[in-house]
């Protein structure tokens, strides 16, 4: 293979977008045939499997989720090449790539980052949002210019990369309104065999929690657990069960969600981390997130 043939990469990036050739066919104004022939000739080409198909649909391949990354990137390039023709303001505009593991909460994720929004000089950010292996394998080859996470770096990975803690902070309870006015106000006892929303085993809290419960001879009915902590709070808010966040930002998460803090826990605390390539921060927003962390969130 000598070339990348850029037109064959988009047809397979809008078939992997749309879930299937028909839609894809219809986005960019092809018939379904013309399509599949040329994603054929395009995985020919790679010598790769890019789709397997599952019943009626497609799935994509390991191999062609990987080459799914490398084309959201070229052509999100693209598009903010097309946006800087048409836009000279966007000449003096810095990009910040962050990338936010699925454990972090989206609220201290959002006010760690909004920093970085507020500086001098114009930033254009983009999120990206997934699991701590693969956003760091994005960070080596420089696709982000930061991750934030609720653990360092895993040991087993060979990737030069640092970790910065930004700050901790204790763990709250919260549960919705009519929940909470079940359970009783003696807290931890009232968690009791009350419905719990535990976070999955990718978040770093999850076993000093359970230990805590242990500690304190608690035994909750645990009625799910959740890899997303956007996900757990939005069941905790409809009153699924009780869950756990950051007292850092627990006014917050009773305002927005409209629930209620059961208790605080002092003696579990969250850590949280900025992963870079750079030994010491010098990329301006990292520096102003860092600053933020230390000076407000994490006060």
């Amino acid at each position: 293979m000598s070339t990348l043939n850029y037109k064959h990469l988009r047809y397979f990036w809008m078939v992997g977008k749309t879930g299937s050739i028909a839609k894809a066919a219809a986005q960019l104004h092809l018939t379904p045939h013309s399509i599949s022939g040329q994603l054929s000739e395009f995985a020919h080409t790679l010598d790769v499997e890019l789709f397997r198909r599952v019943g009626r649909n497609l799935e994509m391949t390991d191999a062609g989720r990987r080459i799914m990354g490398y084309a959201e990137d070229i052509f999100s390039t693209g598009d903010e090449l097309l946006e800087l023709v048409r836009d000279k303001r966007l000449t003096t505009t810095m990009s910040f790539r962050v990338g936010c593991a699925d454990s972090v909460s989206k609220l201290i994720a959002c006010r760690l980052v909004e920093p970085a929004l507020t500086m001098q000089e114009p930033v254009r950010l983009i999120c990206r949002e997934g699991r701590l292996d693969s956003l760091v394998a994005d960070l080596a080859v420089h696709r982000l210019d930061l991750v934030i996470a609720d653990r360092p770096i895993p040991g087993h990975f060979s990737v030069r990369a640092y970790n910065h803690l930004l700050g901790e902070s204790p763990m709250t309870a919260f549960a919705s309104v009519a929940l909470a006015a079940e359970l009783g106000p003696q807290f931890p006892a009232c968690l009791h065999e009350a419905p719990m929303l535990l976070p999955g085993e990718d978040f770093a809290i999850r076993h000093r929690l359970l230990q805590w419960l242990e500690q304190h001879a608690v035994h909750p009915r645990v009625v799910g657990e959740f890899d997303d902590s956007a996900m757990m709070t939005a069941f905790g808010q409809s009153g699924a069960g009780v869950f756990f966040a950051p007292t850092a930002i627990a006014s917050q998460v009773c305002n927005q969600y409209g629930v209620i803090a059961l208790g605080r826990i002092d003696v579990v605390v969250e850590q949280v981390y900025a992963i870079t390539t750079e030994r010491r921060l010098s990329h301006p927003a990292t520096v102003a997130i860092s600053t933020n962390a230390r000076d407000t969130l994490f006060a």
